[in-house]
């Protein structure tokens, strides 16, 4: 690494990916903790780019199973810094494919090992964000809730103040909990405002508790939230949404499942998995 690179880390328990700005040499504090002690400085210049941001195969490269690596084929720093001047946007892009006696320096040995079930569910999320964008990821909510045993009320599509769908227990829907739930699917993450806006959603409709769904994360305000609202509120990311998709895909609706039409595989467990 030198100065003036540019850092790529996917952030494992959200959907989002942070890019970086090296802006020293390499340092060494004896007085940090081991973890700690080697460093360099960093200029973050974005902390929560979704992954649905990235191109295929740039995602493909992110997922190698290495501490550090250098991602070289297809133009990729030119592209991720591009996407940095478009707000964190890409712009249409055919990746190359290369060939059985294609130059070695397209793709490096430590990009041939990648992290298969990133791999699935970032198609899988191509695949949602494609099907259900607006209000559509509403309607997948309100199926995974149904699924899950709730009965739901989803609101039209159009200004919904704060309340995209409600739930609650038993046959009619009057058994507790009751649940408050609001969906954003958009491109940038959620912010604090939005967490008020559901809080207060609660509170007119008597809600016990609320379900904030950000297909593009939360901003760090938000996960500030979580301790004082920890009793009241959950949040659900792109991760925990496909997570309990996954869970119960066998109980959607038959009409849901032919548009994400998925099937279970087996591989080999890797030291990360465990």
């Amino acid at each position: 690494m030198k100065v003036g690179d540019w850092v790529v880390m996917p952030r494992k328990h959200t959907a989002s990916i942070a890019v970086g700005e090296i802006k020293s040499s390499y340092k060494f504090d004896a007085l940090a903790t081991d973890v700690y002690c080697y460093y360099r400085d960093v200029k973050w210049l974005s902390l929560d780019i979704p992954r649905t941001a990235f191109d295929q195969d740039l995602l493909y490269s992110f997922g190698a199973f290495l501490t550090v690596c250098e991602i070289k084929r297809n133009d990729a720093e030119k592209r991720v810094r591009a996407m940095a001047l478009n707000a964190w946007k890409t712009s249409a892009f055919i990746p190359t494919i290369p060939t059985k006696n294609g130059d070695s320096s397209d793709i490096t040995q430590q990009e041939t090992t990648i992290d298969l079930e990133q791999l699935a569910r970032d198609s899988i999320a191509k695949l949602i964000i494609q099907k259900f964008k607006g209000h559509g990821m509403a309607r997948l909510v309100e199926a995974v809730l149904q699924a899950q045993g709730f009965t739901t009320y989803l609101s039209p599509e159009g200004p919904d103040k704060g309340i995209d769908i409600l739930a609650a227990g038993g046959p009619f829907g009057f058994d507790r909990p009751k649940i408050c739930v609001q969906v954003k699917s958009g491109d940038t993450p959620a912010d604090r405002p939005e967490l008020t806006q559901l809080i207060g959603a609660m509170q007119n409709v008597n809600a016990d508790q609320g379900l904030f769904v950000s297909w593009s994360d939360f901003k760090t305000t938000v996960y500030k939230e979580v301790p004082a609202q920890f009793f009241k509120v959950r949040l659900w990311n792109q991760n925990d949404l496909i997570e309990q998709l996954l869970e119960v895909y066998e109980k959607l609706d038959q009409d849901i499942r032919a548009e994400i039409p998925l099937k279970r595989i087996w591989t080999i467990a890797t030291p990360d998995d465990e």
